[in-house]
């Protein structure tokens, strides 16, 4: 029986919430942050929502009542609690072999994360993952979710349609950001954004679990 065709060439994954069990840890980073620069501590589903922007921006939206001028410190003080956390990190269980069956399928693979670079560039290191990732981009280099402009990017870089590119994220901003670039996306419900927010986005498939999208991208990508 001859081989089915790719209908995808490009997948591109969010990171924290997607790939790896960060959002827990982010939450709080985000909510002790905003408190040490003498702000209210967001609720977790304010500080929950953020996740996915660029960090300022995200830091701002969740302290409306920190004044602009100290968003400098209150992003250090971000970063403080996340590296003092980043140890405690992992990816989702099932990560690792549904990458090493994407690849081995000969999809293009890459990142498209609100992180910065160098915080993404630090735990691909971390992780051992970069081998696996053909392509990136991060909220600093370009920009931020929901604007296109991460997916048009590496679209471009790897001479991918929009109708081949496929979105994988856990966020309304995710997905967002792949119908703002004309992309098809798959939402993940194990994230940082409650699932029941997707369905405007009109994903095409919501998984509730890493083997549950393992097993529907390897039927369907």
């Amino acid at each position: 029986m001859p081989a089915r065709p790719r209908r995808f060439d490009l997948i591109a994954f969010d990171w924290d919430g997607t790939l790896f069990d960060s959002t827990a840890i982010i939450v709080r980073c985000i909510q002790r942050a905003v408190v040490d620069v003498g702000g209210r501590m967001p609720s977790d589903e304010a500080a929950a929502y953020v996740i996915g922007m660029g960090l300022m921006e995200a830091l701002a939206h969740a302290a409306p009542d920190v004044p602009r001028e100290k968003y400098p410190e209150l992003g250090t003080r971000y970063r403080v609690h996340y590296q003092a956390h980043q140890d405690d990190l992992s990816l989702f269980e099932g990560v690792l072999p549904l990458l090493q069956d994407l690849r081995a399928r000969h999809h293009w693979l890459a990142v498209a994360t609100g992180k910065s670079r160098r915080g993404l560039d630090d735990v691909l290191q971390s992780s051992q993952l970069g081998a696996l990732f053909d392509g990136s981009r991060t909220a600093d280099e370009t920009a931020g979710k929901p604007h296109p402009r991460m997916l048009e990017e590496l679209m471009r870089e790897f001479g991918a349609e929009p109708a081949r590119t496929l979105m994988i994220g856990d966020t309304t901003h995710d997905l967002q950001m792949a119908v703002n670039a004309g992309c098809p996306a798959v939402g993940v419900s194990y994230g940082a954004h409650d699932p029941g927010e997707f369905a405007s986005l009109a994903p095409l498939y919501v998984a509730h679990s890493v083997p549950e999208l393992h097993r529907w991208l390897l039927e369907n990508a």
